[in-house]
């Protein structure tokens, strides 16, 4: 029995307003045994960290993430392998490790292949929550052929720049996919409801799918206790998905007030990517961005931080997400600190923990509480109410722990 042991620690569980102090957290093999401001036993065999005061929370968890959007410029993804892509994706994948995410949710690529690879121990990485390619109609926000390529009936595994999205349209082949995409292991499915900052033919506003479409494929997820996500940023097309079923809106920055009650009303979610929008805009260009993607970046992010007031005073549940491509990846934890301008850390926190944890279905995760997986990290300070604090993991983060183990640590075991 593998026994650590927690001492001396302020502890934020995911969950409740306030981080305390004093208390020591037991784990046995991978899970969280107890909880308490007493003094734990947990044998001869158990390892000690006496963490003097610092804090302990859950493990983080993205989730909007793509692991395989190794360019951020998606025509550069032409004619790669997928081989290559992968061993290109290793090191981004364990880098989200490395900065205290240890669950992050692919929406849109990434598939059970990468995400089993991590589970068996080949790839180190945070465990991966995967729903295959996004669904895209003709001329939607997935679909980057070229301008005199008419064909549909490609092979969209040949390359890493198909595989990030599929064009479907209509109930039936919709239906059709996501069941193969389920029978596969999927763990939700994502369609693509608007148009896009990326996509080279479709303005942001633009609703996407029919709501029959969007319902069709709902109804298929939920047969399997799956549900959908949906890219959408303004407010006709958040309000279709919510209508047609979606649980998650993803982005949703130029929604209003009105549109934000109805997605509380349905008890869904919003996950605001706020960093993708503020630190492309700042390197887009120079990476190759054209002129009319630059011009919807700055539009939807001008709107970002407004949507995070209306969604909270609507009572909306908000996830945390990233959405970073490419050359990006490194502001990961960015997003905590843009999230701080208008919110309190302890939210945003949360968001990052526990609520996350709701949307990708695992209540065992993003707490830490008897019972729970023993997904854990240690900072230094206190960013309840430093928030900056989770931006600078070289130099507050001490230890990440995922599934029991430790993964990295710089801390003296007793």
């Amino acid at each position: 029995m593998a026994a650590i042991a927690f001492t001396n620690a302020t502890l934020f569980d995911g969950v409740n307003d306030e981080a305390v102090p004093g208390m020591n957290v037991l784990v046995v093999d991978g899970k969280i045994e107890a909880v308490s401001d007493k003094p734990l036993s947990g044998g001869d065999s158990v390892t000690e960290y006496d963490l003097g005061g610092r804090t302990l929370m859950p493990g983080l968890i993205d989730a909007h993430a793509h692991v395989f959007a190794i360019n951020l410029v998606e025509e550069h993804n032409r004619n790669i392998a997928i081989t290559e892509m992968t061993a290109r994706a290793v090191p981004r994948i364990r880098k989200m490790l490395d900065r205290g995410f240890t669950s992050v949710r692919d929406v849109a690529g990434g598939d059970v292949g990468i995400r089993n690879a991590i589970a068996q121990g080949f790839i180190p990485g945070p465990r991966l929550f995967v729903g295959g390619p996004a669904l895209s109609q003709i001329g939607g926000h997935g679909d980057h052929r070229n301008l005199t390529d008419d064909s549909l009936d490609i092979d969209f595994n040949a390359s890493a720049f198909n595989f990030e999205c599929r064009i479907v349209e209509g109930e039936g082949p919709l239906r059709s996919h996501v069941r193969n995409e389920l029978r596969k292991g999927a763990d939700h499915i994502k369609v693509l409801a608007s148009g896009g900052v990326g996509s080279p033919t479709d303005a942001i506003d633009q609703i996407q799918y029919s709501e029959a479409e969007i319902r069709a494929v709902c109804e298929e997820a939920a047969v399997r206790g799956k549900y959908v996500a949906a890219h959408a940023y303004e407010s006709a097309a958040i309000a279709h998905s919510i209508r047609a079923g979606v649980r998650t809106i993803e982005h949703a920055n130029l929604i209003n007030a009105e549109t934000a009650a109805v997605v509380a009303e349905a008890d869904a979610y919003i996950v605001p990517t706020l960093v993708a929008y503020e630190v492309t805009a700042q390197h887009g260009a120079e990476l190759g961005l054209s002129e009319y993607v630059m011009e919807k970046l700055n539009y939807v992010n001008d709107s970002g931080l407004k949507m995070l007031g209306l969604a909270e005073k609507a009572g909306v549940k908000l996830g945390f997400g990233t959405d970073l491509m490419g050359q990006m990846e490194f502001a990961q934890l960015q997003e905590f600190v843009i999230r701080g301008r208008v919110q309190r850390p302890v939210d945003v926190l949360k968001s990052a923990t526990s609520v996350n944890a709701e949307i990708v279905q695992r209540d065992d995760l993003g707490v830490i509480r008897a019972g729970a997986t023993a997904d854990m990290i240690v900072v230094d300070g206190d960013p309840l109410t430093d928030i900056s604090i989770m931006n600078a993991p070289e130099q507050h983060l001490r230890l990440i722990m995922k599934d029991g183990d430790i993964y990295k640590t710089d801390l003296t075991a007793k």
